[in-house]
Parts: C-alpha cells; structure tokens; sequence
C-alpha cells in the first residue's frame, strides 16, 4: 500500500490560511498535531479533571484571534501560551492563582547552578549521581509511580516549567514565551521542581520508600 500523501497543511503558513478561512481540513490537522501539547499542558497546570475544558475553551480562543496572528512565534508556542492563559484564568476561578511573588528575588541567587541552557551545573547539581542512578533507577516501577506522585503534587507552574523542559524539549527562552514569565523565574521554577524530584529519587534510594508530603 502506497504511503499516504503529505498534508497540505504541513507547511505552518498554508495551515495558518486555513484555519483563517475556517477549512475543516485545516482544523483536523491543527488537532491532530497540536492537541497532545495542549493537554499535557493543560495538565500539568490545572490537574487531570478539568484539562479537556481548558482546551477547548483555548482553540475557541485561538480560532477567535488567528486571523490577528502576527506570526512572532511558531504557531505551536502561539496555542501554548492561550493553553496556559486560559488555565490561569481558570484557576482564578477555582480560587486557586499561583504567586510568582518573590522569585525575582531568589532567582539570582540560582542563576550560577545553571548553564546557559538551563542545565545543572556539574557541581552544582543536588546530589551525587552514580552509575546506578537515574537512568537504572528510572526503570524501577516503584520509582516510576513515585515520581509521578512527586510531579503530580508540584505546584502548578512549576509543574508545567519542568514538562514543558524536560518532556517536551523547550528553551528556556520558548518557556518565558509560554509561560509569559522572565527566565530567571523559570530558572527558580525549575530549580524548586528539580530538587523535589531528586529529593524523592534519593530518599528512594537510600529507603525503597516513597517520599510523600
């Protein structure tokens, strides 16, 4: 069976005309490549229960402002950002805001743990990792469950920070983006979200427990 042709709304710019002219094509293309992002955003910032809601409420947004599109950013960060817009509205609602008061201030003091990608520095990296550390350790069942017990009790945006670095790959630059915070707050972000994470693998380590708080 021949391979299926690419789509025509492969390139950014034909797909962007299309949703503008409201080709149903257009849209089932934009969800099929963008919706995964969207939810596991949506996800790590306002919880399992009420992601889906949030999306939806984001792409009757974004269809609502793409012919305003100005192109500044890949359309993907575009639709990102309304995710994240729209979840902190509706944690507001929920009564639940996040407070980015005081990171400014603290986030100096991490700016040397950092390269300039965002990285740990060797010597400043918590912990001492061996060769049976993360990697090894990861494929413990236990662990896995574990650490997603710890990812899933992280503040939100700290949450969202670290997904959006480590499971999907972003700059540090397309997070500020993103999140539409200054890089020395996801630099505090990801710092807080990391050492809670290397805090559980090494109670793990040394316990075979949990760390629960």
């Amino acid at each position: 069976m021949p391979p299926s042709p690419p789509s025509p709304f492969a390139s950014e710019a034909r797909l962007i005309e299309g949703l503008i002219a409201r080709d149903e094509g257009a849209f089932r293309y934009a969800i099929s490549t963008f919706q995964p992002s969207m939810l596991h955003l949506a996800r790590s910032i306002v919880g399992q229960k009420i992601a889906d809601e949030v999306v939806q409420e984001a792409w009757l947004s974004a269809m609502g402002a793409i012919a305003r599109f100005e192109r500044r950013s890949a359309l993907k960060t575009w639709l990102l950002r309304i995710v994240t817009n729209e979840a902190r509205t509706r944690l507001r609602k929920e009564r639940r805001t996040v407070s980015l008061e005081g990171l400014s201030a603290e986030g100096s003091e991490l700016e040397s743990r950092f390269d300039d990608h965002g990285h740990w520095l060797a010597e400043a990296a918590p912990g001492e990792w061996t060769e049976d550390a993360p990697d090894d350790l990861l494929s413990s069942d236990e662990l896995s469950a574990c650490m997603e017990r710890t990812l899933a009790s992280l503040p939100d945006m700290q949450s969202a920070t670290l997904r959006l670095r480590e499971h999907q790959g972003y700059s540090l630059a397309e997070i500020c983006n993103i999140l539409d915070v200054s890089e020395s707050n996801v630099r505090v972000l990801l710092h807080r979200a990391r050492s809670r994470l290397f805090t559980t693998v090494e109670h793990f380590k040394s316990t075979g427990e949990c760390l629960t708080r």
